[in-house]
Order: C-alpha cells, then structure tokens, then sequence
C-alpha cells in the first residue's frame, strides 16, 4: 500500500512537473504556426494587413516617410521679354529680351505614408501607388548667368523680373519633368516591393509586382474587379 501511494504521488509529481512543459511546448507549436500562417503572402492579404505592414518596412528602411526615386539634373533656359513700349515724344523703346541659365537639379519621391493599395491577383501583387511628387528644384545660383539677348534699356528691371520668376519657372519645368521619370518610379517603386515581398514573407519571391499610378486608377481597379469576381467564382 505504501509502494502503491508512493507511485502515485510521483506520477502526481511528474504530470504536475511535466504540465506547465506541455502546455508551453503547445503553446510554442501554436505560436509557431500562427507565425507560419501570417509569414505568407496570402494570409497578409486575408487579414487586410499588407499596407500597414509595406509602410512600417518602408519607413523603417529609408529612415523618412519618402521613396525618392529619380533625380535629374538639366541645364535651364529662362527668358523674359518685356514688350515695346512709348517713350518720350511717343518715340516707341525697343524690345528688351533677358535670358539666364543655370544648372537646375529636380528630386522625385513618392511618400510612404501616402495611400497605397494592394490587390492580389493570380501571384501577382499590384499596387497603386501615390502620386509622384517632387522637391523644390535646386537651382544652382553660383553658376546662373544673365544675358541680354535684345535691346539696351530698362534692361536692369527686366533682369530683376526674370530672377523673381525663376522659382515658378523652375516649379512647372518640374511638372512637366513627371511623364520623364514616370517609368523610373515604375520600376524602382516595383523593385522596391519584390525586395519587402521577399524580406517580409517565406514565399514572397514567387510574387511578381506590376505598380499603377493615380492616373492609371481605371487599370487598377479592373484588377479589382477581376479578383472580386474571380473570389465568387463556383
């Protein structure tokens, strides 16, 4: 009898011991599978985290809430020309032409914390990125020249009038400038999001990446709408 309580209470002992073990090797497996279920492509779709997880790599790897990705560097022509006008006697003055150049540098980014969405659609992950935006251009002011091209009065104040025009000038060039680097954001905004693809999940290299821009929004959303009715599909 003693043998028999003895036995017991080391089997007591042990599945007492052994319990918290358990439990913790069940818990570690649980946890485990969990993580394997959230570290695939899909699962992030499923649970609607993809964005929240792209930006927080994004950020974490520039440093800032921007994606620079083009800069170009352009020699500028500015003119201003003032129109004839009346002089004394009604003698008309002649046309002033003012012309400057100077080296002008133009960054383009996309902002990180702008909207990004992301669809999933026969492996492959496509995003419609935010707007390109730019930089206030840098004009080189050391090596800005002024000449004059046409007349020899009032040639002080028609300089004076191109120099203040010049930050506006430069300001639209750089709008016309996004059709040029269009296809650079592309591909490196593309080649940015198969790296995070790869990084962030186990199966994120078999994933191709094709990005969209805002004014390519009805592109976008006829993938969208493929994938909505490929989901209710038979």
């Amino acid at each position: 009898m003693v043998l028999v309580l003895a036995g017991a209470g080391v089997y007591v002992f042990k599945s007492c011991r052994d319990l918290p073990g358990d439990v913790a090797v069940k818990s570690g497996n649980a946890i485990r599978e969990m993580g394997k279920a959230l570290a695939d492509v899909a699962s992030a779709f499923r649970r609607g985290t993809i964005s929240t997880q792209f930006v927080s790599y994004a950020t974490s790897v520039t440093n800032q809430q921007y994606l620079q990705f083009a800069t170009l560097k352009q020699m500028e022509l500015f003119t201003h020309t003032d129109a004839p006008t009346t002089g004394f006697g009604y003698i008309p003055l002649p046309e002033v032409v003012i012309e400057a150049r100077a080296p002008v540098e133009y960054t383009y980014y996309l902002d990180l914390k702008g909207e990004w969405k992301f669809v999933l659609q026969d492996h492959v992950v496509h995003v419609l990125a935010p707007p390109i935006r730019f930089n206030k251009p840098a004009v080189d002011v050391s090596k800005l020249n002024y000449e004059v091209r046409k007349g020899y009065l009032k040639t002080s104040e028609a300089t004076e009038r191109l120099k203040s025009s010049i930050t506006s000038l430069v300001t639209l060039k750089a709008k016309e400038n996004i059709p040029l680097v269009k296809e650079t954001a592309r591909k490196e905004t593309g080649e940015f999001v198969e790296s995070w693809l790869v990084k962030s999940f186990t199966d994120g290299k078999v994933y191709a990446v094709k990005v969209y821009f805002p004014d390519e929004q009805q592109q976008f959303s006829l993938i969208k709408t493929n994938e909505i009715d490929a989901a209710h599909t038979p």
